[in-house]
């Protein structure tokens, strides 16, 4: 299964939840049949029809275990081929899913699980628990199932994730709810900063900043004058940030970051990614216009590869301050307008180059 994606084709894949459930099946298969496969089928929630290698069986004292191998497809995901282990084993009733090694446990309210429960989201969950029962129904067995889903390595892999943010404590996540992974999807990553603002509003916490990746985090943690509040990195994805704030019945949402990217809040582009509009100088150069630059001063600024060189350009024209005024103002509007009811929003702009650049009333009021 393939997408395409800024011009490539890319290879789709599986989640970890789609390895979790076809692991299970398949030592389930061994427990009651007495014979592990060396491949198992399985229809993900997405209806797309999977036959997928097992690895590693093993069968002894009552238990049956095997793994599959995550294949993340071309996405750049860090699981990609970390083995998902299932152990099965029968107990008096029910169908009880747990985690073992590599599994993380979630320590904060907020999440899909309660604080002391294995990370293996709902969705997961449910598909481990349809594909157990398809074995144990084909069987006519009416007692219960023990399935503990573990991952070797799982443990050093979730240091480079979002779980320790999310208060996900000694492993990674078992996910997905479509079964397949697409390569790049921009709604694991909103479903990734959806998370871990749940997390922080379930603390009680009614203000939040975002920044939109390591460096605005970096200027945040130096620059004492902004409020010491919880803070969430949301990438590209200011304007469904906005829209999650809101949701979750936040009051103060203040996003910093460098004017590269939030310069484009002023035309009310509010995924910053490249991929989805450019404008950084048109919009420069019309605030430059405004501030009284003539039309040979506009030119070169559309010329400017950097917002850094078109802010030196105003600078040297002394129409700098006028040209931030004006972005920040419109930045101010459109913000508001995306936020409606309920949520104040502040924004705040720096430069690599020339530092802090200015921040709109919002912001002010939020950094009083």
């Amino acid at each position: 299964m393939y997408v395409w994606k800024n011009q490539k084709k890319l290879r789709c894949g599986y989640t970890t939840g789609t390895c979790a459930a076809a692991a299970a099946k398949a030592a389930a298969m061994g427990l009651f049949f007495g014979m592990i496969p060396e491949s198992i089928g399985i229809v993900t929630p997405a209806g797309i029809s999977l036959q997928l290698p097992v690895v590693d069986p093993k069968m002894a004292d009552g238990e049956a275990s095997c793994g599959i191998v995550k294949d993340s497809g071309d996405d750049p995901d860090v699981t990609d081929g970390l083995t998902i282990y299932a152990l099965v084993k029968r107990i008096p009733k029910g169908i009880e899913i747990d985690g073992g090694e590599g599994i993380g446990r979630v320590s904060a309210p907020g999440l899909w699980q309660e604080p002391g429960m294995a990370a293996i989201n709902r969705v997961p969950r449910l598909m481990i628990q349809n594909a157990v029962s398809e074995v144990m129904e084909e069987v006519d067995y009416e007692g219960g199932i023990k399935v503990l889903i573990y991952a070797p390595g799982g443990e050093e892999i979730a240091k480079k994730t979002f779980n320790p943010r999310l208060g996900i404590q000694g492993g990674i996540s078992i996910l997905g709810t479509s079964g397949i992974v697409e390569p790049m999807s921009e709604k694991a990553l909103v479903d990734t900063i959806e998370a871990e603002m749940k997390v922080i509003a379930a603390k009680g916490k009614k203000q939040l900043i975002a920044v939109l990746g390591n460096y605005g985090e970096r200027y945040v943690k130096e620059q004492k004058e902004l409020p010491d509040w919880e803070l969430v990195v949301c990438s590209n994805f200011v304007g469904e940030t906005i829209d999650l704030a809101s949701l979750l019945e936040f009051e103060d949402l203040l996003i910093v970051g460098n004017i590269g990217k939030l310069v484009k809040l002023a035309a009310g582009i509010m995924n910053t990614h490249s991929k989805v509009a450019d404008g950084r100088m048109e919009i420069i150069g019309v605030y430059a216009a405004l501030s009284g630059g003539g039309a040979v001063l506009v030119q070169e600024i559309l010329s400017c590869i950097t917002t850094d060189q078109a802010l030196c350009l105003c600078e040297k024209s002394g129409i700098l301050n006028q040209v931030l005024e004006g972005i920040l103002r419109a930045i101010e509007e459109k913000t508001a307008y995306r936020a409606k009811d309920g949520l104040r929003v502040g924004v705040v702009l720096f430069s690599e180059k020339m530092g802090y650049l200015g921040m709109t009333k919002g912001a002010e009021r939020m950094c009083r």
